[in-house]
């Protein structure tokens, strides 16, 4: 757990620092010559917590809207062969085109059944 550190000779405040001659993390004071080793010698963490994946989302007005486009593609549900689709909207350093569509009759959501099932991604 981070804590401060404060000067033995003149009371301000330490500050984290790399001394190369000795080779570890010192704080030193920025005001005289006064530094102390770091007993922790943890720098930088970074924790993380959870791993996005594609996700649908809320898809239950999207037929009905009349700014997304619409392709003739067969639902896999009830055989309509008209829906809406959209692009993923995750945010992610590697980022692929991942199509989601949505029947405007039965209001299912699925992926392009052309795309290979290995790229193709987990939704929930």
């Amino acid at each position: 757990m981070a804590s401060l550190h404060f000067c033995s000779e003149c009371n301000n405040l330490l500050y984290p620092k790399a001394d190369p001659d000795r080779r570890i993390m010192v704080y030193a004071c920025r005001i005289c010559d006064f530094d102390e080793p770091g007993e922790n010698k943890l720098v930088y963490r970074n924790d993380l917590l959870t791993v996005t994946k594609e996700q649908v989302g809320v898809t239950h007005d999207l037929p009905t809207d009349t700014t997304l486009a619409h392709a003739k593609m067969v639902c896999p549900k009830c055989g309509n062969d008209d829906a809406v689709y959209f692009q993923d909207q995750s945010k992610r350093r590697e980022t692929r085109m991942i199509l989601f569509y949505v029947c405007t009759k039965c209001n299912h959501s699925y992926l392009d059944p052309t795309l290979p099932t290995d790229s193709r991604p987990d939704i929930e």
